[in-house]
């Protein structure tokens, strides 16, 4: 069988049919505040970056740039070996 593609019944809407909503750009929280080092022992600002489950963000979610996602990583990685932050929250 062939594979067909479904289309829309009706007269075509006004304006496409769909809505448009605006995305804002997102913008590096430490280039904007000026953040050089990202410091390990700042449990309230990386606590930001690590939802309940206890996962690393990604910088396309959570709008870091790039070098600030390393040093970001690696400030995470370290509390979690000190156990300043949790590996993984409790079930």
């Amino acid at each position: 069988m062939a594979f067909q593609q479904r289309r829309p019944s009706g007269p075509p809407r006004e304006g496409g049919g769909k809505r448009q909503y605006f995305r804002r750009k997102k913008v590096c929280k430490f280039c904007v505040e000026k953040i050089d080092h990202i410091d390990y022992k700042d449990v309230k600002l990386l606590s930001l970056f690590v939802p309940e489950r206890g996962k690393i963000l990604p910088l396309r979610i959570s709008g870091v740039c790039a070098p600030h996602q390393k040093r970001l990583m690696r400030a995470i990685k370290r509390a979690r070996n000190i156990a300043f932050l949790p590996f993984a929250s409790e079930i």
